[in-house]
């Protein structure tokens, strides 16, 4: 039978961490754990289950994941996040895999993401193909601090696996507000880093694109109070990104005075 390594990254997760293990377990041969020296007793749960747990700073999404996965003994990972659970479905398909043994390189499991109780089936958030389970020699993480996403040559594609990977995305609006807070801080400074000159104008008009791509044309009406918050958060994170970038340049630029 063909045997899977585990990889989650964690940060105070003690609230999510004890499902998303339960799931993994019926399925992985290891589970690696990268923690950001989580406060809350993250470190103790995963110990409880046998994981594999190695202490390193955060320094963005891509990069930790990946030193995960450089960190598994086994050539194919299932890379999962801390509020992530492998349904039952999902739990069987994987098993049937590692038991017929793996046809492909690259898999894509389907998320389904829930806002509170309410699994969020438009504004953008559904369909949600992710690429999480793979043969770590043929694909890998890229380093982006946010955003972050598995690369793999062109000549490869991803097989879909029946199942679906449950995501708590947040549990109340202001959660969800904090959560988008950080990407949008950790956003702010690639785009600093790329961008020669930032535009107030821009920004608006990049906000209120986004409201409209997620609210309107992703149908995120209907998915009801839910819908319009994510929508509007979107939004209003465009401008957070772009003040914290103009905040970033305004930093690094040059005083001009003569030393």
């Amino acid at each position: 039978m063909a045997k899977i390594s585990a990889t989650i990254i964690t940060n105070n997760d003690a609230a999510t961490i004890g499902r998303c293990l339960e799931s993994v377990t019926t399925v992985a041969d290891e589970i690696v754990v990268v923690d950001a020296f989580s406060t809350d007793g993250t470190v103790d749960v995963c110990k409880r289950y046998g994981c594999k747990v190695r202490q390193r700073r955060f320094d963005g999404y891509g990069a930790q994941k990946q030193y995960a996965v450089s960190l598994a003994s086994n050539s194919y990972v299932l890379s999962v996040d801390a509020d992530e659970f492998l349904d039952t479905d999902l739990q069987q398909s994987i098993i049937q895999l590692k038991t017929q043994g793996f046809e492909h390189r690259i898999y894509s499991l389907s998320r389904l993401n829930f806002f509170g109780r309410r699994a969020i089936k438009h504004s953008g958030w559904w369909p949600d193909a992710q690429t999480r389970l793979f043969d770590r020699r043929y694909a890998s993480w890229d380093l982006r601090d946010v955003h972050e996403r598995v690369t793999f040559p062109s000549t490869l594609w991803p097989a879909p696996v029946k199942g679906l990977l449950m995501h708590n995305r947040c549990t109340s609006a202001a959660q969800h507000r904090r959560k988008e807070t950080n990407y949008a801080i950790l956003e702010a400074r690639t785009l600093a880093a790329r961008e020669r000159k930032l535009s107030p104008i821009v920004a608006y008009a990049r906000a209120a694109a986004t409201f409209m791509r997620i609210y309107v044309f992703r149908l995120g009406f209907l998915d009801g109070a839910e819908g319009r918050e994510i929508a509007s958060t979107a939004a209003a994170m465009q401008l957070v990104t772009y003040r914290m970038a103009k905040k970033a340049k305004t930093r690094t630029q040059p005083t001009g005075k003569n030393n």
